[in-house]
């Protein structure tokens, strides 16, 4: 976690794409991020092999113990996960597989954004996945933008008054809720 001031957030992007309108959701978070406030990108998800409970027993993968080590140094997660098929990405879900025997997840505050209107069915399992692990969803910091076509950009969401003050307020949401949640 961070320091007890700062607030540290981990954005996790669910596709591998470099330039998916998630990541790019989650770049326009760190450039809107209000003093006080650190938003790390993780390209974990990558790196991680296939999970294998075989592979869980004492040290597991380095990767895994990177990813798990940057989850549980985080105030909060910011997940923003695109749908393939009516589902979610393989390597998210594989993600999330290697933190489900991981107690630094249970109550963690997640803020769950998407890109577009078009991934309910994703959303909708990314939720019962979190639920399943005692993560904590803090819905007063989700965020669906309102777009379906074209490509997203940063300068895009920074520029265009809606989509900045949506993620404005969802961000802000999600920071008062840790800060909250640190004084209870």
């Amino acid at each position: 976690m961070a320091d007890s001031g700062a607030v540290e957030l981990l954005a996790v992007p669910g596709s591998l794409r470099r330039t998916s309108s998630n990541r790019t959701l989650l770049e326009a978070a760190d450039a809107l991020a209000p003093a006080g406030v650190v938003v790390c990108m993780s390209d974990h998800l990558a790196e991680l092999p296939h999970f294998n409970p075989d592979l869980d027993g004492g040290t597991p993968p380095a990767a895994v113990g990177a990813w798990r080590e940057a989850v549980a140094r985080a105030d909060g997660l910011l997940l923003s996960v695109p749908e393939y098929a009516h589902g979610l990405p393989g390597a998210f879900k594989n993600g999330l597989d290697w933190l489900v025997s991981d107690p630094a997840v249970l109550h963690k505050p997640v803020g769950i954004w998407n890109a577009s209107a078009r991934g309910e069915h994703a959303q909708a399992s990314l939720a019962e996945v979190l639920r399943t692990m005692s993560i904590t969803i803090v819905e007063e910091a989700g965020l669906t933008l309102p777009l379906l076509d074209g490509p997203l950009t940063l300068a895009g969401l920074l520029d265009a008054p809606t989509p900045r003050q949506l993620l404005s307020d969802a961000l802000a949401a999600f920071v008062r809720r840790i800060r909250h949640g640190r004084a209870v």
